[in-house]
């Protein structure tokens, strides 16, 4: 039996990631309409993006869900975060900056841990709000079957049905005026914004244009560095590691590794540090421009290396970086549990990450200087 099904399951539990945007919204209120019973489940990422994550459950059922949960992914998602630092899991790197897969962790945990919970529920049919267009239909897929190998696929937007009825925002939302269920109309921004607690990736519309500047991008997690009108005042942070895991800032010890990422990105973000354009290779081979912020993860990542280069010699540096760019990929393709990406996972946190014990002091200014 296909794992993946081309038509909605009419009279079953269909799991759907439910963000309380318009795509996830209009795909519960047309599957419940169609037969089907939606059962909506909501990462709480600490996304910067989203000011009252308890709300978006809640919203779920006004669209006619029958199930609507809310999974708190933040301690996950930052422990995936702080071993993607150990083993210097980043690929896409131009220009001096780098992005930190910042959506691919974010995936990664998602896929998985919503997916469990599905289970508790006794949802064994999933689906998203993302295309074959993008890296996540793969994401998903790989990580979904990862944590229920019995697990079938629908994503409304493979469906013929579904594209044909609702193919864009303009039908999707004139659809839910006619039905009756609410809309809220948001104003359209020039680029889409995807975030976690560990970054947000800013792509797609006008920055596809790779004339348009990272100026047309409002940060959500720090500053723009780049306008003279903002003041940012230079500023000292001390940082500590204790075998490749950072445990204070500023002489302050975390025990909570959600509350020692917040402050990391508080302390990145007001000097808009972090922030980097970057061209991806896409799973399916297709280039795509983002604009990508990820200020704590940047902070804990330069202070890291520095001790790291202190520690180490020239060979271990050098697999160090060739062994963690691979990884990078393998986790920008959605490998970040498969049996290749723990193998060189272990590896690296255990002859690299864990000699890497000391504290560095790094002055921060304006952007990365």
């Amino acid at each position: 039996m296909s794992k993946v099904l081309a038509s909605l399951p009419v009279g079953e539990k269909v799991g759907i990631a439910f963000s309380g945007g318009l795509d996830t919204s209009v795909a519960v209120a047309w599957m419940r309409e169609k037969g089907a019973v939606p059962c909506t489940y909501t990462a709480d990422l600490g996304q910067y993006d989203e000011t009252d994550i308890d709300s978006v459950p809640v919203r779920a059922k006004e669209y006619g869900a029958e199930i609507s949960r809310l999974v708190d992914c933040k301690t996950s998602l930052v422990e995936e975060g702080l071993a993607a630092i150990a083993c210097g899991a980043f690929h896409i790197r131009s220009g001096g900056k780098q992005y930190f897969n910042t959506t691919p962790l974010g995936r990664a945990v998602t896929g998985t841990l919503l997916v469990r919970a599905m289970l508790q529920d006794k949802v064994e049919i999933w689906g998203d709000g993302s295309t074959y267009k993008g890296n996540d239909i793969e994401r998903f897929y790989r990580y979904g079957l990862l944590a229920n190998p019995n697990l079938r696929i629908y994503k409304p937007w493979l469906d013929a049905d579904f594209v044909r009825e609702l193919g864009g925002r303009k039908e999707m939302s004139e659809w839910l005026v006619k039905h009756d269920f609410p809309y809220r109309d948001s104003v359209e921004k020039a680029y889409s914004t995807d975030a976690n607690i560990l970054g947000a990736t800013h792509e797609a519309k006008d920055l596809e244009n790779l004339d348009a500047s990272i100026e047309i991008v409002n940060p959500i997690m720090g500053v723009k560095f780049w306008d003279s009108s903002v003041t940012i005042a230079s500023e000292d942070v001390k940082i500590q590691f204790v075998q490749g895991r950072p445990v204070a800032i500023n002489g302050k010890d975390f025990s909570d590794v959600v509350a020692l990422m917040q402050e990391a990105n508080a302390i990145g973000g007001r000097h808009g540090l972090g922030m980097a354009d970057q061209i991806e290779n896409r799973i399916i081979e297709a280039k795509s421009r983002g604009i990508y912020e990820a200020p704590g993860m940047a902070l804990l990542f330069i202070a890291y290396e520095r001790l790291l280069s202190a520690i180490h010699n020239e060979d271990t540096i050098a697999n160090y970086h060739a062994e963690g760019r691979r990884l990078g990929r393998l986790l920008y393709e959605g490998r970040w549990l498969d049996p290749q990406a723990l193998m060189l996972r272990e590896s690296l946190q255990r002859w690299v990450a864990s000699a890497v014990t000391g504290e560095v002091t790094i002055r921060l200014r304006r952007g990365d200087d």
